[in-house]
């Protein structure tokens, strides 16, 4: 039975991290060819995680794969991150036979209506979209990705959560789980935070880096830059020497 070529939604933080390590434990059934993510040349960082696009390209050097970046604007409407969406997916159908792939993978664990965005998004493109950590108990799962190894710094706090400024900056371990407020999920799937992984069994060895500069920044309330302004809290990322 052939493998099935697949690319990775990488958002830099643990989910997706998680997401790829599952695909490469089945070899057999998965091809990863590389990684993908939304970047916002104004700020150069990954939308939604902050993660600074030199950390990202370490992050691709220690995947051993190809990265992928697909610039949006900021704000960026719906429409323009369908455009360069859209974009994407030819660049993906132009790739050489043994570079492109028709799967691509998303780390989304339980949020249906993002799930179907997704999927009807890519209905009748010729491409896939499928979910390796769908479903799995996100308390369960936090616990098994500390016990790998997994090591991620919390790059964003959302303004809408229940989390505040201290929050941002700390490392997701079993310390900063436990300080969680009650309702707030320990993954951070409803948006409450966002993380950049620098260690995992994802990785060939791990990224020296640590938590940097915090700020507060005025953010759209919504994505197409309505609603108004409120702040959310972000943390830098410091590569280190190795």
């Amino acid at each position: 039975m052939a493998t099935r070529p697949v690319m990775v939604s990488w958002s830099s933080g643990k989910d997706s991290a998680w997401a790829l390590h599952i695909l490469r434990q089945q070899p057999g059934q998965y091809d990863v060819r590389g990684i993908f993510t939304t970047v916002t040349p104004h700020f150069e960082r990954v939308a939604i995680q902050a993660t600074p696009r030199r950390v990202l390209r370490v992050h691709a050097e220690r995947l051993g794969l190809p990265l992928y970046e697909i610039p949006i604007p900021y704000p960026c409407p719906n429409e323009a991150y369908e455009a360069a969406m859209t974009q994407f997916l030819q660049r993906v159908r132009d790739l050489p036979p043994d570079l492109t792939a028709d799967t691509f993978a998303f780390g989304d664990l339980f949020l249906a209506d993002i799930r179907e965005y997704r999927e009807t998004n890519l209905e009748g493109t010729g491409f896939e979209a499928i979910f390796p950590v769908w479903g799995m108990p996100t308390d369960e799962l936090a616990q098994t990705m500390l016990s790998s190894g997994l090591r991620a710094i919390v790059t964003a706090v959302s303004p809408t959560s229940k989390l505040d400024r201290s929050f941002a900056g700390r490392w997701f371990d079993q310390s900063f789980l436990d300080d969680l407020p009650e309702g707030t999920d320990p993954l951070g799937e409803n948006g409450e935070f966002h993380t950049c992984v620098i260690d995992g069994p994802m990785f060939d060895r791990p990224i020296a880096a640590g938590p940097g500069e915090i700020v507060g920044r005025p953010v759209s309330r919504n994505h197409d830059g309505s609603g108004g302004t409120v702040t959310a809290w972000y943390a830098d990322v410091e590569l280190l020497k190795d």
